[in-house]
C-alpha cells in the first residue's frame, strides 16, 4: 500500500513539473533596436547592424508666380501662362561613417514637379560622395559665391547659380579659411546661343574662402573651353578655339546689433567667353564663332532682416552689362527682387515676392519684367 501510495505521489509530481514547464515563457529574438546617432547633429540614427548614420527629411512646397504683367510679357499674349501654379515634393537622405580618413557621406536630393497640370515625374537634385577634403557628384558649383535669399526669387538675378556634375577637393587651413580646387562639367555653363560642340574639356575651378564669426568672404576663379559646333567652325575657317575666364569675389556680413540671422552681401563677377559665370541672364552668346568672344561683367547685393523671431525680409538687387563679339547685341540688365516670410512654427514658411526687372539690348530696345510670387513650404 505504501509502495502504490509513493508511485502515485512521484507521478503527480511529474505531471505538476511537466505543466509547470510547458507553461515558462520563450526567451524573446534579440531586438535590434534604432539607435539615435549624436555624432553628426540632431535626427541622425544608426541604419539597424551597421555603423552609418542616417538621416531621413522631405519638403513640400506649393506656390503661385504671377508671370509677367507689363505690356511686353505673358499677358500681353492670349497663348502664354499668365500664371504658373507649382507643388513640388522633395526627399532628402543624409549618409555618414567615421572612418580613418575622415568622415565618408553620402547625400541625396530628389523632388518631383507638378507645374500647370503637368506632372514632370522626379528629378535629381544633388547626388554626391564626399570623403575627408574629396567631393564628387551633383551639387553647387564652386565657383558660386551667395546666390540670394529672397523666399521665391520670382526674377532671375545676374549672379552664379549652378547645380552641376563635378569632383574637388577642398582644403582647411583651420581658423575659417580653406582652398578648393575642382573639375566641373563644362555643358551647365554653355550659352545656348553659342552652338557649342561637343565637350571636350572640363571647367577648371578654384576657390579661396574664410568663414568665422563676422561673416564670411570668397574669391573665385574658372577656366572655361569656348568650342564652337563644326557648322561655327567651318565659318571660322577651322580656327583656333578660344579659352574663357571668370573670376569673381563676394562677403558676406553678419548683423547681430540689429536680429541674429540679419546679413548682408556685396559680390562681383567678370568674364570673358564665359557668361554663365556672371549670371548673363539675357542669354548672350559667349562666342560668335569666329573667334571673337563675348565679355561682361555684374555686382550684386543683398540684406536679410529678421525683423521679429517669425517674420523675416529680403532683398536682392543686381546690375550686369554684357560687351557682346562682333555682330552680336551688347546687353545691360538690372534686377531686384524681396520677398516677406512669416514661419509661425520652426520648418513651415508662408510668404509673397514681387521682383521687377529691365532688360535693354541693342537693335532690340528695352523689356520690363514685373513678377509676384506667393508660397507656402514645408521642410522636416
Amino acid at each position: 500500500m505504501k509502495l502504490k501510495s509513493l508511485m502515485l505521489g512521484a507521478a503527480a509530481v511529474a505531471t505538476a513539473t511537466t505543466a509547470q514547464a510547458a507553461d515558462l515563457p520563450v526567451a524573446p529574438e534579440p531586438v535590434d533596436y534604432v539607435r539615435v546617432c549624436d555624432a553628426y547633429g540632431a535626427r541622425f540614427y544608426y541604419i539597424p547592424g551597421t555603423e552609418t548614420c542616417l538621416r531621413v527629411g522631405g519638403r513640400v512646397r506649393t506656390q503661385v508666380v504671377i508671370n509677367n504683367v507689363l505690356e511686353d510679357g505673358a499677358w500681353g499674349e492670349r497663348d502664354s501662362d499668365g500664371y504658373s501654379w507649382l507643388a513640388r515634393g522633395y526627399l532628402f537622405l543624409d549618409a555618414r561613417t567615421a572612418t580613418e580618413f575622415g568622415t565618408l557621406r553620402a547625400y541625396v536630393s530628389m523632388y518631383g514637379n507638378s507645374q500647370n497640370g503637368d506632372n514632370s515625374g522626379f528629378a535629381m537634385d544633388n547626388a554626391y560622395i564626399q570623403w575627408g577634403g574629396l567631393t564628387a557628384g551633383r551639387l553647387g558649383s564652386n565657383f558660386d559665391i551667395f546666390t540670394g535669399q529672397v523666399l521665391v526669387g520670382v526674377v532671375g538675378r545676374d549672379w552664379s547659380d549652378k547645380t552641376l556634375n563635378q569632383v574637388a577637393y577642398t582644403a582647411a587651413f583651420g581658423n575659417g579659411f580653406s582652398a578648393t580646387v575642382a573639375l566641373e562639367d563644362r555643358s551647365s555653363r554653355e550659352s545656348a546661343a553659342t552652338n557649342y560642340g561637343g565637350t571636350r574639356a572640363p571647367d577648371v575651378v578654384a576657390a579661396l574662402g574664410i568663414s568665422q564669426g563676422w561673416g564670411s568672404a570668397q574669391l573665385s576663379a574658372a577656366l572655361h573651353q569656348v568650342y564652337p559646333n563644326a557648322a561655327a567652325n567651318g565659318g571660322n575657317n577651322g580656327g583656333e578655339d578660344e579659352m574663357g575666364f571668370a573670376v569673381g569675389g563676394g562677403v558676406v556680413f553678419n548683423l547681430p546689433m540689429i536680429t541674429s540671422g540679419s546679413n548682408i552681401f556685396f559680390q562681383g563677377f567678370y568674364a570673358d567667353g564665359a557668361l554663365s559665370y556672371m549670371g548673363n541672364q539675357a542669354g548672350v552668346a559667349d562666342s560668335n564663332g569666329s573667334g571673337d568672344t563675348s565679355t561682361g561683367w555684374s555686382l550684386s547685393a543683398g540684406a536679410y532682416i529678421q525683423a521679429t523671431s517669425t517674420i523675416g525680409l529680403a532683398l536682392d538687387g543686381s546690375y550686369a552689362d554684357i560687351d557682346a563679339a562682333a555682330g552680336l547685341n551688347d546687353v545691360t540688365r538690372y534686377a531686384i527682387d524681396g520677398s516677406v516670410q512669416w514661419e509661425p512654427v520652426s520648418g513651415f514658411v508662408m510668404g509673397a515676392d514681387v521682383g521687377y526687372a529691365n532688360t535693354d539690348t541693342d537693335t532690340v530696345g528695352d523689356t520690363d519684367e514685373l513678377l509676384f510670387g506667393v508660397r507656402m513650404q514645408r521642410t522636416f
